[in-house]
């Protein structure tokens, strides 16, 4: 399970390191019918080596504030904070 802190909007998609004890995440796509959302899965997707379908966001659609779940993850959390 991931707590992050998702800043739509942003110049480029990219993990910002910590927002008090979130992980901050910034994504070029806009908050607009759901496209920071779909993002927000295609890049966790990407950095964890899984099918789209295992990433989950579990509460906060519509939040900045998010927890999100990564089934059959290929690799630790820890990738996220790797360049």
């Amino acid at each position: 399970m991931l707590e992050l802190h998702v800043q739509p909007g942003a110049k480029r998609t990219e993990v910002a390191g910590l927002h008090g004890e979130r992980l901050k995440i910034r994504l070029a796509a806009r908050a607009v019918d759901g496209a920071a959302n779909r993002a927000l899965i295609d890049f966790l997707a990407e950095k964890f080596s899984v099918a789209k379908s295992t990433v989950k966001i579990e509460s906060g659609e519509t939040s900045r504030r998010k927890r999100v779940s990564v089934r059959s993850a290929r690799s630790a959390p820890e990738v996220l904070l790797s360049a």
